[in-house]
């Protein structure tokens, strides 16, 4: 409700409208914006600007002001690893990851948060790796003046949900790489994969532990990874061999390495003959030759996931199919594009 108030009187209210302030040759703009909790510095700034009344907001008790309401519903918003801004502005709260990451975002709570009405928050996609002070998500109340009930409703969500936007540390893995083909074992073409592979694993902070070639014979592909794992690999990566071609036997070696389960063919491009599987609880993954060629693939979209501890099946691997077309831009823009989203 609208009221006019005496200056004195309006402490601790919202002003209902813009106030403007001129310096002559100066300066004209807003002094003080509608929805300004008024305080009692205030008071001798707007009798300069020549107000001895105010048109204020009067808020009850069953009522919040959108920036108490902000805090609120940030704070409830924010997972483990996120971080509130404390200080609204425009009404609006910005939430940033705590540290490197993966953002994870809870999509079905965020839809019912937002389904509320009076409320809204905005985030990066799920999945995304950020940097540390990397802007995640932004919260508001839409009216100058929410009732209470309402940011107790999204509250509720948000704790149910544990926090809807999640931070997960990725895990800096011991990487066992197995680099299969006869054309490569027996030098004649040269290994363009090896260099992919180190480049990629370096970006998220894991090492490789050696590098084992072996030709396109399943025993001897079979043996490189028990040595690799016998030397502490906790994840392999196994590139080539992963086609319908009879010589392609990588992904057979991975089933006679013990494997289970094993999950091949994807729905993304490129990628779509992209290998997980698991043994012993260590991932491996089977890189397809599009490893070679495109700078980014399903094998991005996988791998932080893997490091930040999620176990990748087939459900996973079939809900990337919405997004999952690659557009070969002649820049890759990768992660600032639609793939993978």
């Amino acid at each position: 409700m609208v009221q006019i108030l005496p200056l004195k009187e309006a402490i601790g209210t919202v002003l209902a409208h813009d106030i403007t302030e001129i310096v002559p040759g100066r300066f004209k703009g807003r002094a003080f914006r509608k929805g300004h909790v008024v305080t009692r510095e205030d008071i001798e700034h707007l009798r300069d600007l020549g107000k001895e009344h105010l048109h204020v907001l009067k808020i009850s008790e069953v009522e919040l002001h959108e920036d108490e309401a902000a805090l609120l519903l940030a704070a409830a918003l924010a997972g483990n690893g996120i971080l509130c801004s404390r200080s609204p502005k425009e009404g609006k709260v910005e939430l940033q990851a705590a540290d490197d990451g993966l953002l994870k975002v809870d999509i079905e709570a965020l839809y019912r948060f937002n389904l509320l009405g009076d409320v809204m928050c905005a985030t990066r996609h799920s999945n995304t790796l950020v940097k540390k002070g990397d802007r995640v998500a932004g919260t508001r109340a839409i009216p100058l003046v929410i009732r209470r009930e309402r940011v107790e409703q999204a509250e509720a969500i948000c704790r149910e949900a544990g926090g809807i936007l999640k931070l997960l540390p990725l895990r800096k893995a011991r990487v066992g790489v197995v680099i299969t083909g006869n054309e490569v074992y027996y030098g004649r073409i040269r290994d363009r994969f090896r260099p992919v592979v180190e480049s990629k694993v370096q970006a998220v902070g894991s090492h490789i532990v050696d590098v084992r070639y072996a030709p396109d014979k399943r025993e001897v592909i079979v043996q490189s990874m028990r040595e690799l794992l016998d030397q502490g690999a906790d994840l392999i990566l196994a590139t080539g061999g992963m086609s319908v071609d009879p010589d392609d036997v990588t992904r057979r070696a991975v089933e006679d390495a013990g494997a289970d389960p094993i999950v091949y063919g994807a729905s993304v491009l490129p990628g779509a003959m992209l290998m997980v599987a698991y043994i012993r609880d260590i991932p491996v993954i089977g890189i397809p030759a599009c490893g070679m060629f495109h700078s980014t693939t399903l094998f991005d979209l996988l791998f932080p996931r893997i490091l930040a501890g999620e176990r990748i099946g087939r459900e996973e691997i079939a809900a990337l199919g919405h997004g999952g077309l690659c557009l070969n831009c002649e820049e890759c823009r990768f992660p600032v594009c639609p793939f993978g989203k």
